[in-house]
């Protein structure tokens, strides 16, 4: 119709990896950033694609996590991940800024106790797990917490199926 414009979809945000990735979880950053792209994209259509500018995932240990778990929850001990979204800051341009704290220790104790489950799908769990909660989902309620479980799952199953 003359006048409408499209609705143009924003531009993916970029994602960076900060840490280390130990052997034991079979990844490259490479292949954790295009998952976390995936998870991101995902997260972004579920609530109508929303501006993001960028997502970073902190690699983390234990000292790490707790220390970050203590100074932004004001909760004692390490976690699995930890998000944070922040609005961006003049002269980026007008968007979100995700960061993702992930704990690599807790996805290498994690995965033994899930039947045939890794060490690099436990850290793709945590990942889009957060990259859920950029998108404002919560998981304060079982009913809440089940259905990012069964979003998230979906996601890497997704993931999965495109490799």
């Amino acid at each position: 119709m003359p006048g409408l414009r499209k609705r143009q979809a924003n531009p993916a945000p970029r994602i960076a990896v900060e840490g280390l990735i130990p052997k034991a979880f079979g990844m490259s950053v490479a292949e954790l950033k295009r998952a976390a792209a995936f998870f991101a994209a995902r997260s972004r259509a579920r609530i109508g694609d929303p501006r993001w500018n960028e997502v970073t995932v902190l690699l983390v240990r234990d000292a790490e996590s707790d220390e970050a778990h203590r100074a932004i929850m004001g909760v004692a001990g390490a976690t699995d991940v930890i998000t944070q979204a922040y609005d961006s800051i003049p002269p980026e341009p007008v968007g979100l800024c995700g960061e993702l704290i992930v704990n690599t220790d807790q996805a290498l104790r994690a995965a033994p106790r899930r039947s045939g489950w890794s060490a690099g799908k436990e850290l793709l769990l945590y990942v889009a797990h957060g990259m859920d909660h950029l998108s404002g989902a919560d998981d304060h309620s079982e009913r809440d917490y089940l259905a990012m479980r069964r979003r998230e799952l979906a996601w890497i199953r997704a993931l999965e199926s495109n490799a």
